[in-house]
């Protein structure tokens, strides 16, 4: 007999749709995971993805299950200012989903005035971390479109700086004149430390040094393998020449997942910071579950 679920738990960052099902123990009974390119973006596709994922998971007797997602955007959510701990309780969604078997609750963003800044999901996978190693005192880097650099202290969130490295490495690697030098997933990783330390180095010339690949793949025949790590390198070096405060004499904790954490880990490595590599969905679940525990806390 299939077991029903107690409420869901989505994570909507890293590209993937990712979902929990939680049974009455509070552990999961069942998780999957499909390409976010399949949740339209609009509220009806996100639903409709969700429940082809749920659907066999929900309770035939009425009954509402929960859902508390994280990472999602197009809905109406409060923001909260740092310093602050990572909000736990969550708000209803509006619009509401179609289904009434279900009903989404979305935790609070965050917002900073100065210099204006603004995290989402990422405060989940924060409670989580939080959860897990209350007494973290350090920085973390949080690697993806838009990556994140958050000082944490005291169990707050003191600060914090987006840099958009991985929308840039897509826009450059699929809508410019690179696009042909770096195609495929070959990955040359001298030419990775080497494009890291040439845009540390000199991060005013970086525009010129990203021509500069397709000038070698056309004139040098750099390889293709080469040519994409220097793109990521360069672009992953401007970053870290401009979140310098961030890491310089810090404990790093690097919360991701796949080649991309790993990159950032050996770039650091390269300045002398040892970065701590945390996989980032056991964190997201985590921090669904303080704010599921909120939410029930705030019931009673």
């Amino acid at each position: 007999m299939q077991e029903t679920a107690e409420w869901i738990a989505v994570d909507l960052s890293n590209g993937c749709l990712r979902v929990w099902i939680m049974g009455a123990n509070g552990e999961p009974i069942a998780q999957a995971v499909t390409d976010k390119s399949a949740v339209i973006e609009t509220h009806s596709g996100f639903e409709t993805a969700l429940l082809a994922l749920v659907a066999p998971y929900l309770a035939q007797d009425h009954r509402v299950t929960c859902v508390i997602c994280s990472g999602v955007a197009g809905w109406n959510v409060p923001y909260v200012a740092t310093p602050c701990t990572p909000p736990q309780r969550v708000i209803a969604a509006s619009p509401a989903f179609a289904d009434p078997r279900i009903k989404l609750y979305i935790p609070p963003a965050l917002k900073q005035m100065s210099p204006p800044d603004l995290m989402g999901g990422e405060a989940t996978t924060i409670a989580g971390l939080l959860r897990s190693q209350p007494e973290f005192d350090g920085v973390l880097c949080m690697p993806g479109l838009h990556t994140k650099w958050v000082h944490i202290s005291a169990g707050e969130i003191v600060s914090f700086q987006t840099s958009m490295t991985g929308a840039l490495f897509d826009l450059l690697s699929q809508q410019s004149v690179l696009q042909q030098s770096v195609a495929g997933t070959a990955w040359d990783a001298q030419s990775f430390l080497t494009g890291v330390g040439d845009a540390m180095g000199r991060p005013q010339a970086i525009a010129s040094q990203l021509f500069g690949i397709h000038a070698a793949t056309s004139l040098l025949d750099m390889s293709g393998g080469a040519a994409r790590a220097r793109l990521s390198g360069l672009l992953i070096g401007l970053e870290l020449a401009g979140t310098r405060p961030y890491w310089l004499g810090r404990h790093v904790a690097i919360i991701g997942v796949g080649d991309t954490a790993l990159h950032y880990r050996t770039a650091l490595a390269e300045q002398g910071v040892q970065g701590q590599l945390l996989e980032a969905p056991p964190l997201v679940l985590a921090g669904l579950c303080a704010s599921y525990e909120s939410t029930q806390n705030s019931a009673k």
